[in-house]
């Protein structure tokens, strides 16, 4: 049951992660064009973010054991931070549109991917 949990958990984060940073490059005119940055965010992001987030949450379970709360803590501090981190890496930064970094819509009191605002 863990290992099914997990596939899902980090699959969705995954899926959430790819559609937050196809918004924001949309928003901002980042990357080539859509179809190129849907077939990236599609094909090379979601599956690689996935396996990455799935390695995560065995490294967490290997190494915490059965220590629930403490468990439940750590895991989601490593996936959240990994999610962040992959984000931040593909992060259009300032662009015409988004002079600033950010995209408009992004919420102040969040420290946006790739420390851009």
């Amino acid at each position: 049951m863990r290992g099914g949990l997990g596939t899902a958990v980090g699959l969705a984060l995954a899926v959430l992660a790819a559609m937050l940073l196809g918004r924001a490059w949309n928003t901002c005119d980042t990357g080539v064009n859509n179809a190129a940055n849907s077939g990236f965010l599609l094909f090379l992001f979601i599956p690689g973010l996935w396996a990455v987030l799935l390695l995560g949450w065995l490294a967490v379970g290997a190494f915490l054991g059965n220590r629930p709360p403490l468990h439940a803590l750590t895991l989601a501090v490593v996936l959240l931070t990994v999610s962040w981190g992959a984000l931040s890496l593909f992060w259009g930064g300032t662009t015409y549109d988004c002079p600033t970094g950010v995209p408009e819509w992004w919420p102040d009191f969040l420290p946006a991917p790739g420390f851009g605002g």
